[in-house]
């Protein structure tokens, strides 16, 4: 059975950076696309950030390009997000979430493996 278990939010101020982690058991994520999400109270899931396996090709939503970085630990199946210069506008529920290798990556139905979520809040 897959699980992905997040880790590191919090309640920070505005400019502060914040690591997230998701740590999956199962199977290596190398072979999948491992995806950020997030959502908002009255919003819906929105993508944030996707990487193909470990170090393969990475995508970002334009509202946190040149902000946020996702990356892969292999050896410890982990995936990180590292949030920096974080806005209010960044406050949400993070998801981390695994899908296929070979399918898109933005839309919440391209992955079939969901964590539980952290919560993220940013003050002004």
């Amino acid at each position: 059975q897959v699980q992905l278990v997040e880790s590191g939010g919090g309640l920070v101020q505005a400019g502060v950076s914040l690591r997230l982690s998701c740590a999956a058991s199962g199977r290596t994520f190398s072979i999948y696309t491992m995806g950020w999400f997030r959502q908002a109270p009255g919003k819906e899931r929105e993508f944030v950030a996707a990487i193909r396996g470990s170090g393969g090709s990475t995508y970002y939503a334009d509202s946190v390009k040149g902000r946020f970085t996702i990356s892969g630990d292999n050896a410890k199946n982990t995936v990180y997000l590292q949030m920096n210069s974080l806005k209010p506008e960044d406050t949400a529920v993070y998801y981390c979430a695994r899908g296929p290798f070979g399918l898109g990556y933005r839309e919440p139905n391209d992955y079939n493996y969901w964590g539980q979520g952290t919560q993220v809040t940013v003050s002004s």
